[in-house]
């Protein structure tokens, strides 16, 4: 170990301890997030089988939802492999640019599911404000400039990030206290001025989730205005029914994203709690979101309670 009056140069490797002050229990704390990851990649890979092969199927809101399900796949692949070495295999050490890599595509995805998201909440507002023009507004055209922008837009903001590190060169410490490299954690063990570092890291949250969190939020104002119009009860559960589970994974996704943005910046949980709840935050929704979306939807229940009933059979 280096002095700690000494500062690392342009450090080559960093080490990642997981989950401070539970070093001792982290073997058995992989389990519950390996199960997490499981389900997870059943539920989306299942849901990218289903989606393209069920024509009944190939409307706006599960075309956002398969966008969502590889999303949700890419995320636990970003984060379980390296996060379950850590806890089960002792493989702390990983290489300074791996960890910038991890660290791109982590916010980056996060940023996607956000905009897929806020997409899904303007397909909802079109389907019950302006139904008779639903299929002329979201035309298939519209949903590929819909996604592409989203993930245009996540790449541009989220690579400032690492680029902004790699200006860096003094570190004070390579430890840094969590499971996976997230950009403050990374931020924060520099020895030089990270002003600008945490006035991008800001800005990026702010300007994507910040965003669309606002515009979802502004959709379902009108959504509910529309609804509560309708002279008929069973036409307004019918209509309330069809964004149930939107609502449940927009509140499940931010209410967890801001607590772990503003806790890691302001607030004074302690840092087991806050890196636990920020796992949770990034590997619950993949595990919840296809479960919600496939107890939502018959057609979806149907085709698995096929798959699994063919699999069973043969």
């Amino acid at each position: 170990m280096k002095p700690n009056n000494l500062s690392y140069l342009n450090p080559r490797t960093v080490i990642l301890i997981g989950i401070p002050g539970l070093e001792h229990v982290q073997f058995w704390i992989g389990f519950p997030f390996f199960a997490m990851c499981l389900v997870a990649l059943l539920g989306n890979i299942t849901l990218l089988i289903i989606i393209p092969a069920e024509r009944s199927l190939h409307q706006p809101m599960y075309i956002f939802l398969a966008v969502l399900a590889a999303t949700d796949i890419g995320l636990c692949a970003a984060i379980a492999p390296k996060m379950l070495a850590i806890f089960w295999f002792r493989s702390y050490s990983m290489a300074f640019d791996a960890c910038l890599t991890q660290l791109f595509f982590i916010h980056t995805l996060q940023c996607i599911e956000s905009g897929i998201l806020l997409a899904m909440a303007y397909d909802r507002y079109i389907a019950i404000c302006d139904p008779l023009r639903h299929t002329s507004i979201l035309t298939p055209s519209i949903l590929v400039h819909m996604i592409v922008v989203v993930a245009i837009r996540a790449v541009v903001l989220v690579g400032l990030l690492p680029i902004l590190i790699k200006r860096l060169h003094a570190f004070h410490s390579i430890l840094i206290a969590h499971s996976y490299c997230e950009h403050m954690a990374v931020v924060k063990l520099a020895a030089e001025d990270v002003k600008v570092n945490k006035v991008c890291g800001l800005f990026v949250g702010f300007s994507i989730l910040g965003f669309d969190m606002i515009f979802i939020l502004i959709s379902y104002v009108l959504i509910f205005q529309a609804v509560f119009r309708l002279q008929q009860k069973e036409a307004r559960l019918k209509a309330f029914n069809t964004c149930t589970a939107h609502i449940f994974v927009f509140l499940e996704f931010y209410v967890l994203a801001f607590f772990s943005f503003f806790s890691h910046r302001f607030g004074h949980v302690p840092p087991s709690t806050h890196i636990l709840l920020s796992t949770i935050y990034l590997l619950l929704p993949p595990a919840l979101n296809p479960i919600v979306y496939g107890v939502k939807n018959m057609v979806i229940r149907k085709r698995v309670a096929q798959i699994f009933l063919i699999n069973h059979g043969s």
